[in-house]
């Protein structure tokens, strides 16, 4: 199944559907589906949201929703790491 997720441009996953719900309410567009996901986030000069809709194929809903999880553990391995950072003598 595959199912359309809007990436902000921080490349966090905000909003997603799936093919079917892609072609009830936004007629098969992804770049409609992009736009309507993007509102409320500010834009840029030109008036346009820099996020992104990333195609993903999985068998089932839950497997999308355990990979968007996924997602965030790294960034918060790398954020928060336990290790001591020390500075360098120059």
């Amino acid at each position: 199944m595959k199912f359309f997720v809007y990436f902000d441009a921080y490349g966090q996953a905000r909003k997603w559907l799936d093919e079917k719900e892609l072609a009830r309410q936004f007629g098969n567009d992804p770049e409609m589906f992009r736009r309507a996901a993007a509102q409320g986030e500010k834009a840029g000069e030109m008036g346009t949201a820099s996020g992104t809709v990333g195609v993903l194929n999985f068998g089932s809903e839950k497997e999308l929703q355990e990979y968007l999880q996924s997602l965030g553990e790294e960034i918060e391995g790398f954020f928060n790491c336990a290790s001591d950072s020390r500075p360098y003598n120059f």
